[in-house]
């Protein structure tokens, strides 16, 4: 049988419609379609399995040289990778069993809006942020990367800044628009995260993108940015918001957690975690369930007094402010008949909550939060009108309207 080409399994895989490709000896190669592992469709791949010397030759051919030697040195690679007439596609090679496979993620040339993704209105809201950090989170394949590129792309349409973005590898690509768009790429345009965050303010960005925060150095430098101005997107691997906050805070040593809570309490902004949930409206597609999470003065003061046990409630009831919990989420989807049932208690954390939120049905906690507003905005909002009264008091006074009786 003649030799199989990259291009000619990439062909397949986008014939398919897959999101993912995975090439690895003595199997055939398999997509994923729909969020579910299948065969590729074509007759001539689905039953042919790989030996290991093509997937190291597959492997091979998608790698320049100086990617070749940090393969052989670290044993795994990331990179992104062009085929003309195909795409762009994210490519992870490791080596398993001592031999060579890999793990190929589509993306797309043009980057979907808002409304194509069925994102929450919030996070338009969210994108017009002027400083502070927004965290996209959740697991490997939830579409932190899309949601981030969409964000941007909307920051790049609508507003004229200066963005800078450090990515390991570059996924998709931006075209100058009313901004500017700097991209980096780590071991190519920087030695690594941490080393481009140190220099990226020196560089004058309104907008910072960090592909991933993946150790103690590049958080800290991405919450610098934050606190100096400017407005930092950024990814983590953690499954919804209240465990995002833990694992920032956990990076820094016991000593540091009180400090730290306060400095994440005055630069975060908001936290969107996804989850993809199959689709039952259309043939094949997933849509996000998602937890938002918008900082508020009740939030902020969670995390100062390290009460991040009622950070759940407070999503809850924060519709308000465009939060929403991944349950309220799932119930909305489930209601417009966009997800079936047995999907919705797939994804979420919480099955028997979810159950009595299809009917109805919410704590006690979430119905007392719903209707809560701290005790600082009331204050805030009652010293504000005391002012507003006392300064019109003073115009009336002072022409000529308040008078005492015996004046006239």
């Amino acid at each position: 049988m003649a030799q199989e080409t990259i291009e000619g399994i990439l062909y397949e895989m986008v014939e398919a419609k897959a999101s993912d490709l995975y090439i690895k000896a003595g199997s055939p190669a398999m997509v994923r379609l729909g969020g579910k592992l299948t065969k590729i469709p074509s007759e001539r791949w689905k039953e042919r399995i790989l030996l290991p010397v093509e997937t190291e030759r597959l492997a091979y051919s998608v790698m320049s040289e100086r990617q070749r030697k940090k393969f052989e040195e670290d044993m795994g690679i990331d990179l992104a990778y062009s085929a003309s007439g195909l795409g762009r596609f994210r490519v992870n090679i490791y080596r398993q069993r001592n031999s060579v496979a890999m793990a190929i993620r589509l993306v797309p040339f043009n980057i979907p809006p808002f409304e194509t993704l069925n994102l929450p209105p919030v996070i338009t809201d969210i994108a017009d942020t002027e400083r502070g950090i927004v965290l996209t989170t959740g697991v490997t394949g939830s579409g932190k990367s899309t949601t981030l590129a969409s964000m941007l792309d909307y920051i790049n349409k609508t507003k004229r800044k200066n963005i800078i973005t450090i990515e390991d590898p570059i996924e998709f690509l931006f075209k100058d628009n009313q901004s500017i768009v700097s991209q980096r790429e780590v071991e190519m345009d920087a030695p690594s995260f941490a080393a481009a965050l140190r220099h990226v303010v020196r560089q004058n960005p309104d907008v910072i993108m960090v592909g991933e925060i993946r150790d103690l150095p590049s958080l800290e430098a991405a919450m610098s940015a934050a606190e100096t101005g400017h407005f930092v997107l950024t990814t983590m691997h953690t499954i919804d918001t209240s465990q995002t906050i833990e694992r920032i805070i956990n990076f820094y040593p016991p000593h540091q957690h009180g400090h730290i809570r306060l400095q994440l309490a005055m630069c975060l902004k908001a936290i969107v975690s996804l989850r993809l949930v199959p689709r039952c409206d259309v043939e094949v597609g997933r849509v996000p369930g998602c937890e938002i999470l918008v900082v508020t003065p009740l939030i902020k003061k969670l995390i100062e007094e390290n009460k991040l046990s009622q950070i759940s409630a407070a999503i809850a009831g924060g519709g308000f402010y465009g939060m929403q919990s991944f349950n309220q989420s799932l119930v909305s989807l489930y209601q417009r008949q966009m997800i079936t049932y047995e999907e919705a208690l797939n994804a979420t954390t919480n099955p028997e909550e979810f159950k009595l939120n299809v009917r109805g049905i919410y704590s006690s906690k979430d119905a007392a939060m719903a209707d809560y507003i701290p005790k600082e905005e009331e204050e805030e909002k009652e010293e504000q009108n005391n002012i507003e009264k006392q300064i019109s008091e003073r115009k009336m006074a002072h022409s000529g309207i308040l008078r005492g009786g015996n004046q006239y």
